[in-house]
């Protein structure tokens, strides 16, 4: 009786082991498929389309500060979407748009972004930023900007 419990502890306990493996490996590749994508899109520069498909309908976005029109936090995908639309809406013309390879690690993904654009009444100015995402459920729940 004794051995039977302690080999079906064993077969539990070895159960569990490869379930939490298995399981986590799959989340990072859910989670290294998005960084891919999110990557080739920004290269794109198609920001709309990546929020869209990769982004949750709750998803959070944070700025390094606020800045006139635009606050630090917004929550929401529809509110992210209309602040892209005010961004782009600001900028005369992009030269380049180049992101990073993505590194991740567990459910973090950080692409470096960097553009050359003419904002509107302005010089022609490089942009760059480091952008921290964070993915729960196969979704990106956050992104965070640093420059």
């Amino acid at each position: 009786m004794v051995y039977c419990l302690l080999r079906n502890i064993k077969f539990l306990n070895i159960f569990l082991v490869s379930f939490l493996f298995f399981s986590n490996k799959n989340e990072l590749m859910k989670t290294q498929q998005i960084a891919e994508r999110l990557a080739e899109l920004c290269n794109k520069g198609n920001f709309e389309q990546a929020q869209k498909e990769l982004f949750a309908e709750d998803a959070i976005s944070i700025e390094p500060h606020a800045a006139a029109g635009f606050e630090k936090e917004t929550k929401g995908l529809n509110a992210i979407l209309e602040k892209g639309k005010k961004f782009q809406s600001l900028i005369e013309e992009t030269h380049s748009c180049k992101a990073s390879a993505p590194i991740v690690v567990g459910d973090v993904i950080a692409l470096g972004l960097f553009m050359d654009v003419t904002m509107k009444g302005q010089k022609r100015t490089a942009m760059n930023e480091l952008i921290v995402y964070k993915v729960k459920n196969g979704k990106i729940i956050s992104e965070q900007f640093f420059v």
